[in-house]
């Protein structure tokens, strides 16, 4: 069973496509500066409608994380990492990812990572790997 992928959107383009120039597009806010994930038309700070996505250094640290043992599919290599990756450019600004490239036992809190993209037909998985 291959990887459910995301419906593209004039909203979310940018955030699954971007791996594909190796760059993490985060949604950002001309009218307050501030970054914002999921992407969307509205600043949901300030209600602007002045957004764009931007460009951001991919690096992160883990924020929480879970590790799991459901092979939900053949293909899928147990366990594996899902964890909350909180970005460097803006305390709060999250989203959940994998963590890839390692032992996932060896996985921990506030580890720093980078992102990596895993490119699925036309989209580009934003992964992150542990930063050294």
């Amino acid at each position: 069973m291959p990887r459910k992928l995301p419906a593209l959107n004039a909203d979310n383009r940018a955030f699954w496509q971007g791996g594909e120039h190796g760059q993490l597009l985060i949604h950002k806010c001309n009218g307050c500066t501030r970054f914002f994930h999921p992407p969307g038309p509205i600043c949901p700070r300030c209600a602007s409608l002045d957004v764009a996505p931007c460009a951001v250094s991919g690096k992160g640290k883990v924020l929480s994380y879970t590790l799991n043992y459901q092979q939900w599919s053949s293909d899928l290599e147990v366990p594996y990492v899902v964890a909350i990756i909180e970005l460097a450019e803006q305390e709060g600004l999250r989203f959940v990812s994998n963590v890839v490239g390692m032992d996932p036992q060896r996985v921990y809190i506030d580890m720093p990572v980078r992102v990596s993209f895993l490119n699925v037909e036309d989209v580009w998985l934003p992964l992150f790997e542990k930063d050294q």
